[in-house]
């Protein structure tokens, strides 16, 4: 079945069943291949993209969900927003192996688009669905302080 997705802007035509998860639309279809694969059932948050500006987990996430809706992945990301959000995960060095990191972002970006001056409880509650194995929640909190303030 061919569908049409809006991926950062731009739409492309795929030949997938209904029911295959965006996650692998995007990688396998489209080779985008930032957003990761973590877990599969979507407690890790490493498939995190935006449907619509709200982020959700893309192994979870049928492709028919996704139809007629916005989906902005870690490669679309170029909002002011998303802009110093990578700043401030660069300037904090957030990463270490970086393999979550694209989720990270994307839920920081969506936290910070909603919530321009979050407490430490509105970022533990944004963030919690990600997990890091190298344990770099610290800085990933510090880095979403950092974006607040250079945006506030």
């Amino acid at each position: 079945m061919s569908s049409t997705l809006s991926v950062n802007g731009v739409d492309h035509q795929v030949d997938a069943t209904p029911d295959t998860p965006l996650l692998w639309v995007l990688r396998d279809f489209l080779n985008m291949t930032g957003t990761k694969f973590g877990c599969g059932m979507a407690l890790c948050g490493a498939c995190t993209v935006h449907l619509d500006g709200q982020p959700v987990r893309s192994c979870s996430t049928p492709l028919q969900a996704a139809i007629g809706k916005k989906i902005t992945t870690i490669e679309g990301a170029q909002s002011a927003v998303a802009k110093v959000v990578q700043q401030a995960w660069d300037e904090i060095q957030v990463p270490q192996c970086g393999y979550c990191q694209s989720g990270q972002i994307m839920s920081a970006v969506a936290l910070l688009e909603r919530n321009a001056s979050p407490s430490d409880a509105d970022i533990d509650s944004a963030m919690s669905g990600n997990i890091c194995r190298c344990n770099t929640y610290q800085r990933v909190r510090k880095a979403i302080k950092n974006a607040a303030e250079q945006l506030g």
